[in-house]
């Protein structure tokens, strides 16, 4: 047996996958991955008589395959650095001990859930995550600057360890965890109605994102067909978003150079583009709009010329600080050469998104998995080869202007769609579904396994910022620490969505 092919949801039966023996299933795991393939999903699940290891792998197609679980196993990123993460992973959610892993560390800082011994020796009545023996660098005139968790300003909570040559950082360890809200655990356990409202708050930033990811997998597994009235406006909640977004993050790199006009023009009109999604559904960060089977709100043809105008009337003024930010020579004497991540270490840390295409990485899941509308769009590779703070945040000035001509594109026509609140679901049993996005981040990716009674057996979230942590420690590589906050906004990862 080998990997089967899977489609972006679509449920298919748990017994119509492979299940391999634990050799068959590393070793053909790290050939595909080795050969160009990427991880999508990696996690541990427990079934009534067994723990097992199931693996969602992409290369031109989403491929899936299990496997008993074995309590000690030798670590696949030995020979495979993208599963570094997962495996990591793993081992504190289930205890399993990936052998010979060369960088075992807690993820989020929490017991296993199958009580048994943990694998790093914490002591969780001690509720500090940072409680761990950091890597450490000695020598002459070596010294360490540790930065967090607690921040300046409304900045979520996160430590950074900079291992430092005078000026020069030589390492940047990364630890989060300090918000785990168990997300994962209470989207298994909670009253189905209160499954959409959990999804969307995963991460604030991203709520649609992560609701139609929620969204598209119950209505897989519940057989429901959505309309293309829902399938429009659920596109353009989620090109709203990455416009705000990316607006948003163009003007705090304006501000980390001390480009004021940029700055103040993006937070401006980052309003502007909020009050879109607020005029689409009553929120501004377009909570309440994705719910499975379709939108709560309807698009009539007031509120489609209102957009229209509001989209017309914008894009000039986008286009122009655009112009201004990148033609100006203080602001690509910083950008340029800043933060670099080769494409062959973006690779290796598996890159997604604007930090992915950035590195010449051209994947797009709207062109290579498309759900809802995007089947009928043009998505262009948008990929810059330089890795730096500018190809990062050239890469987001461009999809800007793209995602306006996406969201033009779908205003021309009246938009006809049945509006629901909340439906009851019957989920097919025993069943699987994986579902992918292009959330502003990049690949975000909700997967659901359901038991014999169509419950939730195993509800599994990776956020993107799972995948771009790590670019961000390696973009500080022999880079001055003084450039960490303009490298930071550079990614702009998300804490909530990593701690879950």
């Amino acid at each position: 047996m080998t990997f089967k092919t899977i489609a972006n949801g679509k449920a298919i039966s748990i017994e119509s996958i492979p299940h391999l023996s634990f050799n068959d299933f590393s070793e053909q795991a790290t050939a595909i991955v080795t050969g160009g393939g990427k991880v999508v999903q990696f996690f541990a699940f427990q079934t009534e008589d067994a723990v097992r290891l199931i693996c969602v792998l992409r290369t031109e197609e989403l491929l899936v395959a299990t496997c008993d679980a074995p309590e000690r196993y030798p670590a696949l990123t030995v020979d495979c650095e993208p599963f570094h993460m997962f495996e990591r992973e793993i081992a504190e959610q289930y205890g399993i001990v990936p052998e010979r892993h060369p960088w075992l560390k807690m993820v989020r800082y929490h017991a296993n859930c199958r009580g048994v011994d943990d694998v790093f020796g914490n002591d969780y009545t001690e509720d500090i995550p940072g409680r761990y023996d950091y890597y450490s660098v000695a020598g002459d005139e070596i010294h360490e600057v540790a930065v967090g968790p607690v921040h300046a300003g409304v900045i979520e909570p996160g430590h950074f360890r900079f291992n430092c040559i005078g000026e020069r950082v030589l390492n940047l360890e990364i630890q989060l965890g300090y918000q785990h809200r168990g997300a994962e655990d209470l989207l298994l356990k909670a009253d189905r109605r209160r499954l959409p409202f959990i999804a969307e708050n995963i991460a604030g930033d991203t709520s649609v994102g992560h609701s139609l990811c929620h969204a598209q997998a119950l209505e897989a597994l519940a057989g429901i067909q959505t309309d293309e009235g829902a399938k429009i406006i659920r596109t353009i909640g989620l090109e709203l978003e990455r416009i705000a977004n990316h607006v948003g993050d163009l003007g705090a790199l304006s501000g980390d150079v001390a480009f004021l006009p940029p700055a103040n023009y993006c937070g401006r009109m980052r309003g502007d583009f909020l009050n879109m999604s607020l005029l689409l559904c009553g929120n501004r960060f377009g909570k309440g709009l994705v719910r499975p089977g379709g939108v709560r709100f309807p698009m009539n043809d007031d509120n489609r010329r209102d957009l229209t105008a509001r989209i017309s009337e914008l894009k000039p003024q986008v286009k122009h600080v655009i112009d201004l930010l990148f033609s100006t020579s203080s602001v690509r004497s910083r950008f340029e050469g800043c933060g670099q991540v080769s494409r062959s270490d973006a690779e290796r840390l598996g890159l997604v998104g604007p930090a992915g295409r950035a590195c010449g990485i051209a994947y797009d899941v709207r062109r290579c998995f498309p759900t809802e509308q995007y089947n009928r769009l043009e998505i262009p590779e948008n990929a810059e080869p330089t890795g730096d703070v500018y190809a990062r945040a050239k890469v987001r000035a461009d999809e800007i202007m793209q995602s306006i001509q996406i969201i033009e594109s779908l205003l021309h026509n009246p938009v006809e769609t049945h509006v629901i609140d909340m439906i009851e679901m019957t989920l097919a049993p025993d069943s699987l579904v994986v579902t992918l996005n292009e959330a502003w981040r990049g690949e975000l990716s909700h997967c659901i396994l359901t038991d014999a009674a169509g419950g939730i057996l195993r509800y599994k979230v990776k956020d993107p910022s799972f995948h771009n942590w790590n670019g961000l420690s390696m973009s500080l590589r022999d880079t001055g620490i003084s450039d960490f906050p303009l490298n930071n906004k550079s990614f702009n990862l998300s804490y909530c969505g990593f701690d879950l």
